[in-house]
């Protein structure tokens, strides 16, 4: 797992603009306007966004159009459930030994 990825969705408006490219591709004027950003401040977070992986940008006429790639969410899916199988684990590990010593306890 790309460690930039994280450091790119850790800023909250990148975040933002995540979560609106979600609905579709749009253009860095659309996202501005949506985030109440400058443009130039959306551009910077769109260049950062686009150097972790996150998007991509196409041109189409005289605009460029942002979308989110899913190839980096599909390695953070498959990295969480990763660690989703070893905290249930250790809660089930856990579990039995918590189970374990209350037998002993009922037993004295």
């Amino acid at each position: 797992m790309d460690i930039s990825i994280f450091a790119a969705l850790a800023e909250p408006n990148r975040l933002r603009i995540v979560e609106l490219l979600r609905e579709g591709p749009l253009t860095v004027g659309d996202i501005a306007e949506r985030i109440g950003l400058r443009q130039p401040q959306a551009s910077k977070h769109l260049r950062v966004l686009s150097e972790a992986g996150l998007v991509e940008a196409h041109a189409q006429a005289n605009k460029r159009f942002y979308r989110l790639r899913p190839e980096p969410f599909q390695e953070m899916e498959v990295w969480l459930e990763s660690c989703r199988r070893v905290w249930d684990e250790r809660f089930d590990r856990l579990d039995d030994y918590l189970k374990e010593l209350q037998s002993k306890e009922r037993n004295q």
